[in-house]
């Protein structure tokens, strides 16, 4: 039988893939995206619509973390299909509920540029009103605009921060020290020694690691 393949507008960006460069009207400016990341790390994220509770949460929580975020040497950007003046008039409610300035740029998408280039719609997700919407992507970039780490909510449930928060922490770790971070990890717990590192370098770097299997070796970082 035929079938056929449904060609969409929208990109699809994988972990490892370089993050597409824009240029945007955001609540702080028009900025260059490139040259507003500098060599920072990056979290961008879409939310599906202003005025909204659970998006209100996110923001306002995005707000209260900025201190932890500047510790990372990372930097966060907001994103939804919304006019700029529509941002402008819902900040005052986010910093409202959060009891925090929203300080980061909220990207206005309004003509979907953006979330298309970055394959933040879902037209079939529930409450994406047919893809008028973005969900709730978000992508973790390295200074080198490499895309490190992705994932998608649905508009109706709210992202974890502190798991996005946990999860730059293991990528700058692992870029660091050879190790990677293993289920659940959190600072200051055990993490696993790189597999492409020999015993003997293993022994220099990490002394004293435990080795449960030959490729599973295990080091504390403190």
């Amino acid at each position: 039988g035929r079938f056929v393949i449904s060609l969409s507008a929208t990109m699809s960006i994988l972990i490892g893939d370089t993050a597409p460069n824009f240029e945007a009207d955001t609540t702080v400016g028009h900025i260059n995206f490139y040259d507003w990341a500098q060599d920072n790390w990056v979290v961008l994220f879409s939310h599906p619509a202003d005025f909204t509770p659970v998006c209100t949460t996110e923001l306002g929580t995005v707000a209260q973390l900025q201190t932890e975020f500047e510790k990372l040497n990372c930097q966060t950007i907001a994103l939804s299909t919304d006019t700029l003046e529509s941002h402008h008039n819902w900040i005052p409610d986010i910093e409202e509920w959060s009891n925090a300035s929203v300080t980061y740029p909220i990207i206005a998408d309004a003509q979907q540029e953006v979330a298309k280039l970055y394959g933040m719609i879902a037209p079939n997700a529930k409450g994406s009103e047919m893809g008028k919407l973005t969900v709730r992507t978000v992508f973790i970039i390295d200074p080198f605009k490499k895309v490190r780490w992705t994932i998608s909510y649905p508009p109706a449930t709210g992202r974890n921060f502190a798991e996005i928060i946990r999860c730059i922490k293991g990528l700058q770790l692992t870029d660091e020290r050879k190790v990677a971070t293993p289920a659940d990890w959190k600072e200051g717990d055990d993490v696993v020694i790189l597999p492409n590192i020999p015993n003997d370098e293993a022994e220099t770097l990490f002394p004293g690691f435990d080795t449960f299997k030959p490729y599973l070796r295990t080091t504390n970082l403190q």
